[in-house]
């Protein structure tokens, strides 16, 4: 049913990539940009030198590798994903779901952790089946043939997890992408998704906000996002032009991504690497490059649009499919009031992190993993 699967890149990609990573045409900067006018130019320059001089992509490929990873056909579509079977005898079914602009490059410190915690000072009872798929049209996933939005991708991801894979219920877990596609699972297959746990919150009830104090979050998150809606503008109405300039050029998509990194993370004195290592960065970056699918993955963007933009639908009803959130501080996406939280979702478990933002599996791996274990203890 499904055949397994081992990245393998060929030398002659990798070498393509590197070339034009040392030929890349450096340009004017405004001189006292630092960051504000997007990615940093000196830190491009830096990250780049390194690239094309040291960055081992053979490395990351083991890192993937060393897990058990397969190929499955789903709605027509090839889906890429990482299945680890935990220890013990019950291990939960956990499904985690990345997004824009992450891979499963995201998860690979964590899957271990989750499948096996006996190996890290934990229980063997609190192990998982960690599944971890690329989304489609990302990574190593096929893309659609058109675009498609969150909702259509918990579909397939709920028919991987039941049809293929045969799992009767399991837990789902996402942030950014992923934590929308977790809430249409915990939504439309609560039949089969027997509890959701999310690191972000980007769905919003029809009826909008009914308190004062929800009325202000939504103030002050739409004056936040401002200087966010560039990207998700042009990805959300014309993917496409924008591709024509990034599928050859492995600088400018690295550029597109990092600046992500560096304004959604929880960075210490603004220092990108005191987070991440440009390994991590360029590891998730040629995930991209290496199957030119940064166009496809913008997709989702566009495919969200066409589904209703951020909005349950209008004959909404709550998801009462037992839900933990986990509100990392510098998540660059706000999180509401808990009242606001808990007209759309059956709030069970609601953990105010100590530090953290937005790619919280690479940032709090710790923090994460045991918020998940944690919640799973009340289910089991």
């Amino acid at each position: 049913m499904f055949k397994p699967f081992k990245v393998d890149i060929s030398d002659q990609i990798i070498k393509d990539i590197y070339d034009k990573v040392k030929k890349y045409p450096w340009h004017e900067m405004p001189n006292d940009g630092g960051w504000e006018y997007g990615t940093n130019l000196d830190y491009m320059k830096e990250i780049s030198k390194y690239w094309a001089s040291e960055f081992d992509w053979r490395k990351h490929e083991r890192e993937i590798n060393k897990f058990p990873n397969f190929i499955v056909k789903v709605d027509d579509i090839d889906i890429h994903f990482v299945h680890e079977k935990g220890s013990g005898s019950k291990p939960m079914p956990l499904l985690i779901s990345h997004g824009w602009p992450g891979t499963i490059v995201e998860f690979l410190h964590i899957i271990e952790k989750l499948a096996h915690p006996e190996r890290f000072g934990g229980k063997e009872e609190d192990a998982f089946d960690v599944i971890a798929p690329s989304l489609p049209g990302f990574g190593f996933s096929g893309r659609p043939p058109r675009p498609i939005g969150p909702r259509k991708m918990a579909d397939i991801f709920n028919n991987l997890m039941t049809k293929k894979l045969g799992y009767k219920n399991y837990l789902a877990q996402g942030g950014d992408w992923g934590g929308a596609i977790t809430t249409w699972l915990g939504y439309d297959h609560s039949e089969t998704c027997n509890a959701i746990h999310i690191n972000i919150f980007t769905m919003r009830h029809p009826d909008g906000p009914q308190t004062k104090e929800e009325k202000d979050w939504e103030t002050k998150f739409k004056k936040d996002q401002l200087m966010q809606e560039g990207y998700r503008t042009q990805q959300a109405t014309k993917p496409q032009t924008l591709s024509y300039g990034m599928m050859d050029s492995p600088v400018g998509v690295a550029a597109w991504i990092i600046e992500k990194f560096y304004f959604w993370s929880d960075l210490k004195n603004n220092d990108i690497e005191s987070i991440y290592s440009k390994d991590t960065l360029l590891a998730n970056i040629m995930v991209y490059i290496v199957t030119k699918t940064f166009n496809s993955a913008s997709w989702i963007y566009y495919g969200r649009r066409e589904e209703g933009g951020r909005f349950l639908p209008k004959d909404f009803h709550r998801i009462e499919t037992p839900t933990a959130a986990a509100l990392f501080p510098a998540e660059m996406l706000e999180w509401p009031p808990r009242s606001y939280a808990e007209r759309m979702y059956n709030i069970k478990r609601w953990t105010k992190m100590p530090k953290g933002g937005h790619f919280a599996a690479l940032e709090q791996p710790d923090l994460l993993v045991d918020d998940i274990r944690a919640f799973a203890r009340t289910l089991r």
